[in-house]
This record gives structure tokens, C-alpha cells and sequence, in this order.
């Protein structure tokens, strides 16, 4: 006998490099959904951070590509690790993802989102509804060393004043998504450069 029920929205994903260090958040539960609706309540990433990390780089909340393969700016044509693989001096995109993260780390830069959940269709951050923001002090408690947290486009920048108010310095990046076509990679390389650039940073 075929079911009544609706189908089921799993809201999976809240899985990270650092997976011992999750933000204390509230589980996204799993949701029913109406049949053809096409937004989903989609959970977000874990931060990855550790207690020495510096700089938090922030986007907006994982496109469909990374949240299929749980892992930060995994679209081929995000220009994210092309621009840390330049600015770091390293063949960041020609490594597994988890080197890529170690990488990172020990250079003392953290990856997270301002949203740690929400609904969304497709992948752009027009599309998103009933975002649910990420809280800064689970990440001070994660990396109590934090200075500066520099945002990825204009949808995380428009969250720049909540981790401002948690003592951080906010820098705004010109955004590495594919979406921001009218920018030149030089262009982006030189902002995203000098934000990264920090006193004393290895």
C-alpha cells in the first residue's frame, strides 16, 4: 500500500573537519514537506577552527555542491581556493580537502558561515528564507585567540555588526562565488590579501 505520508526533509549535514569541535546548536529537526515544495530546511557546516586560530573567514551558508560533499567552497568554480592557494603561497587546490583544511589551521585561519541553518532552493543567497544565524560566542569558546573575522560577499557582510559586537575586527571580501562574475580574479586576490594579512600571522 503506497504512503500517505509526505516526504521527509533530513536536514543532515552539520559535519565538519573538526567534528570534535561543534558549536553548541540547536539539532535542525527533520521536517515534513509539502508535496512540490522545493525548499528544504538545510542544516549548515561545523567550523573549522582550533584554539589558535585567528581569523574566521565567513560566507553566507553552503551552496548545494558543498553540502552534498559536506565540505567549504566545493563548487569547481568558487574562486576560494584558488585565492588562498595565491595569497598562502601553497598548492591548496591540488590537495585533498582535509590537507586544505590542516593547511589552513596552521596558518591560523578558521572556516564557518553567518547562517547555520535555513531554507533555501537551488544555491544562490537570494534564494535563502528563515535563516538562522550562527552564534559568534560558540566559535570564541572553539578559538578564544580570534581577532578578526573578514566576510565573503554581501549576504555575510550584511551580519557584520552581530561579530563586530562579540569584540572582533569585521573586514568585508569581495565575494569568491561563481555568481560574482563582474569582479576580476586580480581584483579579488588583491582585497582578499591584504584583509588576510594579519601582524605576526605564519
Amino acid at each position: 500500500m503506497r504512503s500517505t505520508n509526505p516526504p521527509l526533509c533530513t536536514g543532515e549535514g552539520r559535519v565538519g573537519f573538526q567534528e570534535q569541535q561543534h558549536v553548541p546548536h540547536d539539532p535542525t529537526p527533520t521536517l515534513p514537506c509539502e508535496q512540490g515544495r522545493e525548499r528544504l530546511r538545510l542544516a549548515g557546516l561545523a567550523p573549522v577552527v582550533q584554539r589558535d586560530t585567528r581569523l574566521l573567514i565567513l560566507g553566507s551558508f553552503p551552496g548545494a555542491a558543498s553540502l552534498a560533499v559536506q565540505r567549504y567552497y566545493a563548487h569547481p568554480q568558487n574562486h576560494f581556493w584558488f585565492l588562498l592557494s595565491a595569497i598562502l603561497n601553497e598548492p591548496l587546490i591540488h590537495w585533498p580537502y582535509a590537507l586544505r583544511c590542516e593547511r589552513l589551521l596552521a596558518r591560523g585561519i578558521g572556516l564557518w558561515d553567518v547562517l547555520g541553518a535555513c531554507e533555501r532552493e537551488g544555491s544562490l543567497d537570494s534564494a535563502i528564507e528563515a535563516g538562522e544565524p550562527n552564534d559568534p560566542a560558540g566559535v570564541l569558546a572553539l578559538a578564544p585567540r580570534l581577532e578578526r573575522a573578514c566576510f565573503n560577499g554581501a549576504f555575510a557582510q550584511a551580519h557584520q555588526q552581530r561579530w563586530a559586537a562579540a569584540g572582533l575586527t569585521a573586514v568585508s571580501l569581495p565575494s569568491s562565488s561563481p555568481a560574482n562574475a563582474g569582479q576580476r580574479f586580480e581584483h579579488k586576490l588583491q582585497v582578499w590579501r591584504a584583509a588576510l594579512h594579519m601582524e605576526g600571522h605564519p
